[in-house]
């Protein structure tokens, strides 16, 4: 589909160390950047045309303006959702889930409109629509059900768990070789939807305040609180939220 041209991978780095690597007067065109640490970094002379960033944007100078307080207004602008992710008492955070219920019920009506296989679709390598709901029932299973409301068994075996923690998902009582339809993908979802709503429907400021029993386990230090896990999922709702209207605007654009 579409009319992408495909280049060859020239060098491709996996798991290099390069801090301090100086690149002059290089041809960097059509190269992707994925899960880097680029903290510190410095960009002179740049051709920047055409260029997309998402990620954790911090400090971030463009001729001598710092960007990311720029971005952030602009994105509470265009989002008024992401009042979610400043949420602090209990009535502020059932209000931005039910901001963020609302962002992602938009979405579904839209994606049942497309073709059917586009929640199968991978846009340049990212988890597909059925992917990303599935992660964010790993994200709710490990930040509510595990964390806060110490569930037992608490990860519904077809989420889908982040790069970095792949391997891990027999430990956890995921199937980590699950290929459930849509329908099913849309139950699970749902599920865990309702298991955050019934639970801000009852939760007071003291509770938000206490050290949450547990953590995931790829959390080695800290002892977050009820509040901080909750900021979690706010945070994991958007973001991908986020990911997944960007490939969808892919996908009906034909740039796949």
């Amino acid at each position: 589909m579409g009319n992408r041209v495909y280049r060859p991978i020239m060098v491709e780095h996996t798991g290099q160390d390069l801090r301090g690597s100086r690149f002059a007067n290089s041809d960097l065109r059509d190269s992707w950047f994925r899960e880097v640490d680029m903290r510190g970094t410095h960009f002179r002379g740049v051709f920047l045309m055409d260029a997309e960033i998402d990620g954790e944007i911090d400090g971030l100078t463009i001729h001598g303006v710092e960007v990311a307080p720029l971005v952030e207004a602009e994105l509470d602008r265009r989002h008024p959702e992401r009042a979610a992710l400043r949420a602090t008492t209990p009535e502020e955070l059932r209000a931005g889930w039910a901001g963020l219920e609302g962002m992602w019920a938009a979405t579904l009506e839209r994606v049942a409109a497309m073709p059917p296989e586009t929640t199968d679709i991978s846009v340049d390598g990212e988890w597909s629509f059925s992917q990303t709901l599935r992660h964010l029932v790993l994200a709710t299973d490990a930040w509510l059900g595990l964390a806060v409301l110490q569930r037992e068994n608490p990860f519904h075996p077809l989420g889908v768990l982040f790069s970095e923690w792949r391997g891990h998902e027999a430990e956890l009582g995921i199937d980590a070789d699950a290929s459930p339809s849509y329908a099913q993908v849309l139950e699970a979802r749902e599920d865990r939807a309702a298991m955050v709503r019934d639970f801000l429907a009852h939760v007071t400021a003291d509770e938000l305040a206490a050290a949450s029993g547990a953590r995931p386990p790829w959390e080695k230090h800290g002892s977050p609180t009820t509040l901080e896990c909750l900021q979690v999922v706010m945070n994991e709702e958007w973001q991908h939220h986020r990911f997944a209207v960007r490939d969808l605007g892919a996908i009906e654009a034909g740039r796949v």
